[in-house]
Parts: structure tokens; C-alpha cells; sequence
């Protein structure tokens, strides 16, 4: 193909609609992939599945690429091995012998706290903050499904908005993959216009010192108040720490891991933090939290060289599925790229939709995306292809993009039934899987209305 045409949508659109039929986002993305190769060159669908096969390996001979794939496994070593070192409930005791709480209101902001105060990883954040607050939730007569809601909501638009995790070295990926100038400036830069995060976590704070109760919530709560408290009790799995819970796990290895990203950017930046490399940085500051804590748990002799080296692995597993997209959805963009996608969607948008709409337009898109598929990852790793070769080719700023489509994908994610993150806070909260759906819809659509408006105005402002 020399000229982009209407062919060169096919992909991505072929990738989008395999995710929402099948709900597969592996083999959406390499469909899209295989299709992609088919239309750059003349071979038939064999020989293009082959093309397709090695586009995927190539992914990985880009060092930064590699590098981000590299951290998404060392992160996940590192979040096991903190969870299985007593680090874990170290924290939960903690935060209960603290006695702080001693009302309905301040048993919210406890758990609002621990998630806005734990971003290493969305479900640590539910399960620990459901762990500590659940008790404390059923003893002052605030409904389990107010608590599902709060840790939901502190979850991943937390880990979005301080990105030092899997989610932001995922995204950091994804840019740097699709060419990107400073990846990690652009980043930085869509943090304050992520508006759907921000809004999320802002409309928790306004519920608990409002009391705002919305539609099933009010339900929910007059139900509690009456000592009937209608859940479940099931296991969190924070019990399976082996190891006496020890708060110093907790704290020593995520300041390391704090401390060693800006340490990394300033060192591969020769003293200048922004001219450092995000990639190299995050991956340091993953293998040095992990040391930390790998360190610890060896003097303290709560395991062997060899358990703990297993359980690096196995950490590790639990992360190849993320993983895998994050190379899927690199070589897709590299594949649009070569079919000029962005430069085509970018020529016909601006004859269809003005420009100042597109926020708007990518940031529903997403959302719709991320319901259907219950998958955020899934989505930034479909449309950040599509929305990034599209404000190249118009010249814009690609931060407004980047940050439309991850307030899409969380907000998507949000809502949705499906989503791992909503399964797993009604898991910790203790309640019905669909009484936490029905109860957090309102809040996940006000706050999704504000992003829609205020996407509008900033396509106004900036573009």
C-alpha cells in the first residue's frame, strides 16, 4: 500500500470488534495484527500469518520495549513476594491497632486513605483497604456496598494517576512503542488531564463527607442502618501470608521503589530528570524494590534462597498475560503505522468531526470499549494506536489524546460488570457482585458525564 485508504482502518476495526464479540483481547489484537500484514504486502494469509508471527518478535529487538516487558514481569515478582513476606498484614494490623476510627464517617476515609495511599497495584489496594475497613464498615452501620464503591473507585484511577507501577510502565510502553517523543514527558503531562481519574477518586471524597447517596446506595444504607447487613464472607487471601506480618516489608521496599524512579530518570538524564529515560528508570526502580524486599526477608529468615527465588517466577506468571498484550498491541501500532491508519482516520475525521470534538468522541469510544470488554489495559492497548498516529498527523499535543482514552478505558472499566477490578472489590468489600454494579453505576456516570464535558471544553481550549 503506498497511498492510506479506507484499508488501513480495517485492522485496528477488525481488533475492536473481535474484543467486543469475543471478549479475547490476545487474539483480537493479533487478528488485527495478521490482517494488517495481509494488506501491506501481496503474500497470501499464510505467509502473512508468518509476517505477522515475526512482527510480534520484533517488538522485543526495540531495547525500550523490551525493557518496559522486562519491568511488567519484575513488578509482578515483587508484588508476590511482598504480599507472601508479611508485609501485607504487617499493614493491615497496623492500621488496626491505630484505633483512629471510631465512626461510619471516618471508617470511609480510611478506606479512601488506603487506597489513594497504596498505588503499586489496583488489587492490593482493594484487597488491603477491604480487609481493614469491612469490619469497621458492618460495626457502624455503613452498607458493605459504600465500601465496594470506595475501593473501587481508589483503585485504578489511583495506580493511573500516580503511575510509579505496572500501570504506568504499561502505558510508558505503549507510547515509546508507537514513536512517541519523550513517552514519559507525555505521560506526566496527561496525569492532570485525566479527567475521568480524577473524578472518580474526587466524587468519593465529596460522597463521604456529603453522605451522597444516589439511587441503590440509599437503599443500601437505610437497609444497613437497621443492623441488617446483607453480604458474604469470603476469604481475601491476605491470610495466606506465611510470614509474621511485619509493617517495615511494607514500607522499606515501596519507598526504594518510590525514591529509585526519579533517582533512575536523573542518572540517564545526566542530571536532568526529564531528559531521562522512563523505561530504564522504571525497570530500575522495580529491580531495586525487589532486592529490598528480597533482602529482607532473608535476614529475617523467614525463607530460603530457593523458595524465595520460586516465587519470583511464580510473581512473575501471574503478569505474562499483561505482558503479552502489551507486545500485541506494540506491534499492532507498528503495523498501522506502516499502513498510515493515523494519517487516514486524522484526514477524515477533520472532514466529519471537528477537531475540537475528538477528545470527546475518543474518550467515549474507550469507555465503551472497556465496558464491553471489562479489560482497561485491553483498551489502552487498542486505541492508544489509533488515538496517537491521529494527533501526530493534525499536529496536535498528544497528551489531551493519551489522557482521553485511559479516562475512557478506567471509566469503561469502572462500569462494568465484567471487570476483573469490580469482581475482585466485591470480593473484599464482602458484598453481592452485581448489588456493587447497581450501587456504583450512578457515581461511575456523574463522574463520567463531568469527564464528557469536560473533554469537550478542553478540545475547545487546547485544540
Amino acid at each position: 500500500m503506498n497511498e492510506p485508504s479506507w484499508l488501513s482502518v480495517l485492522p485496528p476495526f477488525l481488533a475492536i470488534g473481535l474484543a467486543l464479540l469475543t471478549r479475547q483481547v490476545y487474539l483480537a489484537l493479533f487478528a488485527g495484527i495478521w490482517l494488517g500484514y495481509f494488506l501491506l504486502g501481496d503474500a497470501g494469509m499464510v505467509a502473512s500469518l508468518a509476517e505477522g508471527i515475526d512482527g510480534v518478535i520484533a517488538v522485543l529487538g526495540n531495547a525500550g520495549d523490551a525493557r518496559v516487558v522486562v519491568f511488567t514481569l519484575v513488578i509482578g515478582a515483587f508484588i508476590f513476594t511482598l504480599e507472601r513476606s508479611g508485609a501485607v498484614n504487617g499493614f493491615v494490623h497496623f492500621l488496626e491497632r491505630s484505633r483512629w476510627v471510631t465512626n461510619g464517617r471516618r471508617a470511609q476515609w480510611l478506606a479512601w486513605l488506603v487506597g489513594v495511599g497504596i498505588f503499586i497495584e489496583s488489587n492490593i489496594t482493594v484487597l488491603v483497604s477491604g480487609t481493614v475497613s469491612r469490619p469497621l464498615f458492618d460495626r457502624f452501620r455503613v452498607a458493605r456496598e459504600k465500601l465496594a464503591y470506595i475501593i473501587d473507585s481508589t483503585s485504578a484511577p489511583i495506580c493511573m494517576l500516580i503511575p510509579l507501577n505496572a500501570w504506568g510502565a504499561f502505558n510508558l510502553g505503549l507510547l515509546e512503542g508507537l514513536g512517541v517523543n519523550d513517552p514519559l514527558a507525555v505521560l506526566l503531562a496527561s496525569i492532570p488531564l485525566n479527567l475521568y481519574a480524577i473524578a472518580a477518586v474526587a466524587m468519593t471524597a465529596f460522597t463521604i463527607t456529603r453522605n451522597y447517596n444516589p439511587g441503590p446506595m440509599a437503599a443500601a444504607e437505610a437497609r444497613t442502618a437497621t443492623g441488617e447487613i446483607d453480604g458474604i464472607e469470603i476469604s481475601t487471601g491476605l491470610e495466606k501470608d506465611s510470614a509474621r506480618p511485619r509493617l517495615v516489608n511494607m514500607l522499606l521496599p515501596v519507598t526504594v521503589l518510590i525514591v529509585a524512579m526519579p533517582a533512575g530518570l536523573w542518572i540517564t538524564g545526566g542530571g536532568e530528570i526529564f531528559a531521562g529515560s522512563g523505561s530504564t528508570s522504571v525497570l530500575w526502580a522495580s529491580l531495586a524494590a525487589l532486592a529490598t524486599i528480597s533482602l529482607l526477608v532473608l535476614l529475617q529468615r523467614t525463607m530460603s534462597l530457593d523458595r524465595l527465588t520460586h516465587m519470583w517466577m511464580e510473581g512473575a506468571g501471574h503478569m505474562l498475560p499483561i505482558a503479552v498484550i502489551l507486545v500485541l498491541a506494540l506491534a499492532l501500532g507498528a503495523v498501522a503505522k506502516a499502513l498510515g491508519t493515523g494519517i487516514y482516520v486524522a484526514g477524515l475525521v477533520g472532514d466529519t468531526i471537528p477537531l475540537a470534538l475528538l477528545p470527546v468522541v475518543i474518550f467515549l469510544v474507550s469507555g465503551v470499549i472497556a465496558f464491553s470488554v471489562g479489560s482497561s489495559w485491553g483498551t489502552f492497548s487498542i486505541m492508544l494506536p489509533i488515538a496517537i498516529p491521529i494527533a501526530t498527523a493534525l499536529g496536535a499535543e498528544p497528551a489531551l489524546f493519551v489522557a482521553a482514552v485511559l479516562s475512557g478505558g478506567i471509566f469503561g472499566d469502572h462500569s462494568s460488570p465484567i471487570s476483573d477490578t469490580t469482581i475482585v472489590s466485591s470480593l473484599a468489600a464482602g458484598t453481592e457482585h452485581m448489588d456493587h454494579v447497581k450501587t456504583q453505576l450512578p457515581y461511575a456516570l456523574r463522574a463520567g458525564a463531568i469527564s464528557a464535558l469536560g473533554f469537550v471544553l478542553l478540545g475547545f481550549l487546547l485544540l
